[in-house]
């Protein structure tokens, strides 16, 4: 699964590491990682709970994160702050 190895790597993890922080092997790991396997439930609560992002999310069901709707806040002002930042931008090449 992608999105493992994408959160491990922004994390700056080594399999080794993540699998010493989760009690998961790094074989398995590595087996997830290249889709020769799939993690099963056990394996995709602990990882969502190590990486705190949503089982939807670490499954793929979702592009986002959104564990409660404080996040859904957050997202909206940083998506409301863009807007206007590119609004601005737009006036001054206007003129």
């Amino acid at each position: 699964m992608n999105r493992i190895r994408d959160l491990r790597e922004d994390a700056d993890l080594k399999q080794s590491e993540l699998a010493a922080a989760t009690g998961i092997s790094q074989k398995t790991l590595s087996n997830y990682e290249s889709g020769k396997t799939n993690p099963d439930s056990y394996a995709i609560i602990k990882l969502a709970e190590f990486f705190n992002v949503t089982t939807d999310y670490l499954l793929g069901v979702t592009r986002n994160n959104f564990r409660d709707l404080s996040d859904v806040a957050k997202k909206l002002d940083e998506t409301t702050c863009t807007l206007a930042e590119i609004s601005d931008l737009l006036k001054k090449l206007n003129g």
